[in-house]
């Protein structure tokens, strides 16, 4: 649900400001404080006022001061704004304000309002870390989070760096992706943490940190994110403090919720800033792996191209599943402990299997048709964009594998590539 307040004054037709009706004014300033809010002005067919009164079209008499109603419904972080902007000017009538749920806000032919800020969709409160904090702190906040990078701030909450997992994994000696270490058991959690390097914060943290300002549009978030090749920005208020986190997740959330009517524009061929189909936006150079290939080659496919995940395909090209790094370490570590080192990213993949020969050589005989994941999600080629992110979001998943209309693999799409190309499709 959309957090919205709805504005509405009590007013009478023959109420002016400067020289204009009211109800003109009013519209006018709502629309110049240039946010995603709509007006409706309404004329009644008869009212009374506090003092007796009575407006009336039965007897012209009594008509000439026909009650008003003007209602605005905006943003609820907006709607101090559109207060204090027509209380100045309401000089005779009632205004009155109450929360609603918005369900939808759709601006036909747009991917969301243009006039979308930063602080409407942001995530707010977002947990951060002091550049003393100790690594091991980092490292046990963002395992017990659902996010892989935390903001670190000064004593006045301002953002001077961020810490996503790769800073852990590649200065502080992590051996593995948080969602790998999430399957652990405590005492190997306690283990690798513990094996951190000593530092704090400060030494590894990624500066200077990217921010975006609250009251910048979210156009603006996506361009930055897109430029410096980011998933996620600290939001900062205007003097420069922490106030919130703003997400891929957070944007394409909002696109489903504001987004335009998909289907009615693909009923009249009308694409949607050129994009139709999953087939125009997918990445065609996915590794993938057969059948028989043996695990090990596939480790070795994963880990040299720091990847997580590969695609099973047969000698057609059909395709048949998908193998993750999660799916390796959960076929493998109830037969071998040493299946964790295979993971380790500070041990090169060749020194990992001549210390585990035993583990290397059932590596060696099992085979990818044995260990893929066949409950995967996919589309076909001419599945609408809007339905690829409805199965994003829905099923909480990051990539979809693309098949053509008989099953064969063509590609993937991710929530960068749909980013990228929604916003930027030339």
């Amino acid at each position: 649900m959309l957090q919205y307040k709805l504005i509405e004054i009590f007013t009478r037709e023959g109420e002016r400001w400067e020289g204009r009706p009211l109800y003109s004014a009013v519209v006018e300033r709502v629309r110049d404080l240039k946010i995603p809010a709509r007006c409706i002005v309404t004329r009644g067919i008869e009212g009374c006022y506090e003092n007796g009164e009575i407006a009336t079209q039965r007897l012209e008499i009594l008509s000439y001061n026909i009650p008003v109603r003007i209602v605005i419904i905006a943003p609820a972080v907006d709607s101090d704004r559109v207060l204090s902007s027509v209380r100045e000017i309401v000089s005779d009538g009632i205004i009155a304000v109450r929360d609603v749920e918005v369900v939808s806000h759709k601006t036909v032919g747009l991917l969301m309002p243009r006039s979308t800020r930063v602080r409407e969709i942001m995530t707010r409160a977002p947990q951060s870390v002091s550049t003393d904090t100790p690594l091991s702190d980092v490292a046990r906040l963002l395992l017990s989070s659902d996010y892989t990078g935390l903001p670190v701030v000064d004593e006045e909450n301002r953002p001077v760096g961020i810490i996503a997992q790769g800073d852990l994994i590649y200065k502080a000696e992590l051996p593995m992706r948080f969602g790998l270490l999430a399957e652990a058991d405590r005492e190997k959690i306690a283990e690798i943490i513990k094996g951190l390097d000593p530092g704090q914060a400060k030494e590894i943290m990624t500066e200077p940190v990217i921010t975006i300002g609250q009251d910048q549009l979210v156009t603006e978030a996506v361009e930055l994110m897109l430029g410096k090749k980011v998933k996620r920005l600290p939001v900062v208020d205007k003097s420069g403090k922490l106030v919130g986190n703003i997400s891929r997740l957070d944007i394409f959330r909002t696109i489903m919720t504001v987004c335009p009517d998909w289907p009615a524009f693909q009923e009249k061929s009308v694409a949607v800033e050129g994009l139709r189909y999953v087939s125009d936006i997918m990445r065609r150079d996915i590794h993938t792996v057969l059948l028989d290939t043996p695990i090990e080659e596939v480790m070795s496919i994963i880990d040299c191209n720091d990847i997580q995940r590969v695609c099973v395909v047969d000698n057609q090209g059909f395709f048949k599943g998908l193998i993750s790094d999660r799916d390796l370490l959960f076929a493998f570590s109830d037969l071998h402990p040493g299946i964790w080192n295979f993971f380790a990213r500070k041990i090169p993949f060749s020194e990992r299997g001549r210390r585990h020969k035993e583990l290397r050589d059932q590596l060696r005989m099992r085979t990818a048709a044995e260990v893929m994941n066949t409950d995967i999600v996919t589309v076909r080629e001419d599945t609408s964009i809007e339905e690829a992110m409805r199965l994003m979001l829905e099923k909480a998943i990051k990539r979809l594998p693309v098949l053509d209309s008989e099953g064969r693999f063509k590609g993937m799409i991710s929530r960068e590539t749909l980013l990228k190309t929604i916003f930027h499709p030339n």
